[in-house]
């Protein structure tokens, strides 16, 4: 089994937790040191979405756009200060270490 495929299985389950979640009603509109959350949820999303689709693989531009994403998460997920929206970016930063650590690319 391929180390992508090792990965399918937690991200698939991850995945169909945050796509149940509703998104933080309070942090709608809002950003955090300039990046606004709901763009962020979105990219980080599309990537995770297109790692699933393609049998866990990511082309070059969505692994740098994903690595992005994780910068932005790291800075961003201990600025929150509602519990539920700690939660949904946090379980959102799950998801895109998961995928990370499965691209080829990735140390």
């Amino acid at each position: 089994m391929s180390e992508s495929s090792e990965h399918l299985r937690p991200v698939a389950r991850l995945w169909s937790e945050h796509r149940r979640a509703p998104f933080p009603a309070g942090l709608r509109g809002t950003e955090i040191g300039g990046t606004d959350l709901v763009l962020l949820d979105a990219n980080t999303a599309g990537c995770v979405l297109t790692w699933l689709n393609n049998g866990g693989a990511l082309d070059g531009q969505g692994t740098r756009a994903l690595h992005e994403c994780i910068e932005d998460l790291d800075r961003i997920v201990p600025r929150i200060a509602d519990p539920a929206g700690a939660r949904y970016y946090e379980r959102l930063r799950q998801l895109a270490v998961h995928v990370a650590r499965a691209c080829p690319d990735t140390p």
